[in-house]
């Protein structure tokens, strides 16, 4: 690991856009601290990131093991006593479902995952990303969290609280070196678009690859923007 490396954590490292973006941050420079709870998903990334000339430290975990977050920015603390970059593009897609049908327990899973498990990574992390020059941290949104569909109600209350939480963080984070921002990719290639959409033709969607340029971006010392959403086919056509 180069010693002036920028430190990254991605959380969902294991496929799809975390996979694409830690990629893309290890080629940039950055060391990735890469969160998963699969074992294999992490070292095929891992294998990903060094063959684009970077280096990964993995952390095979469950973001509902609330204690483990907790002990994850002390860990990180003792290591390199900061983080620079945090992409927190975990979460889970729950069921399409008439509210009324929504399974309790797939209900407490979007809470757990996509809401208090990216509160508590705030709670873990915030000193680390403090202590950076240049801390910038990157939610994953989506346009249902302001436009609401029929069936999505689980997913869309999930993500209209991580809207909340984030832009919360964010005015918190304005007077300091830390910018909090917010990415609404749209539809994407991924296996949770896949799950929502089963007869979508992915060919024409684009792919994690394809967004990682701007995450890396986003989530670059020079990004200043602050309590913003990005959508990515808006960047598209003006990049």
């Amino acid at each position: 690991m180069n010693a002036s490396a920028r430190i990254a954590l991605v959380t969902g490292a294991s496929r799809g856009i975390g996979r694409a973006a830690a990629v893309a941050l290890a080629a940039a420079g950055h060391h990735m601290v890469l969160v998963a709870r699969t074992v294999g998903g992490l070292e095929e990334t891992d294998d990903l990131v060094r063959a684009a000339g970077g280096s990964a430290t993995l952390v095979p975990l469950d973001l509902k093991d609330f204690a483990a977050l907790d002990r994850l920015g002390a860990s990180l603390f003792e290591r390199w006593g900061r983080l620079d970059a945090f992409f927190a593009n975990a979460g889970v897609l729950g069921a399409l479902s008439p509210l009324a049908h929504l399974d309790p327990k797939l209900l407490d899973e979007l809470v757990a995952v996509n809401i208090t498990a990216n509160a508590r990574l705030i709670r873990s992390l915030d000193p680390l990303l403090r202590a950076s020059e240049a801390g910038r941290v990157l939610f994953m949104s989506s346009s249902v969290a302001r436009k609401p569909r029929a069936f999505w109600g689980g997913y869309a209350m999930s993500k209209a609280a991580l809207e909340s939480l984030t832009l919360t963080y964010a005015a918190e984070c304005a007077s300091t070196n830390v910018r909090v921002n917010l990415l609404n990719p749209g539809g994407t290639r991924t296996a949770m678009r896949a799950k929502a959409m089963p007869g979508e033709d992915p060919s024409i969607l684009p792919t994690p690859e394809d967004m990682a340029p701007l995450i890396v971006q986003m989530l670059s010392a020079g990004w200043e923007k602050n309590g913003e959403l990005v959508n990515y086919r808006e960047w598209q056509k003006t990049d």
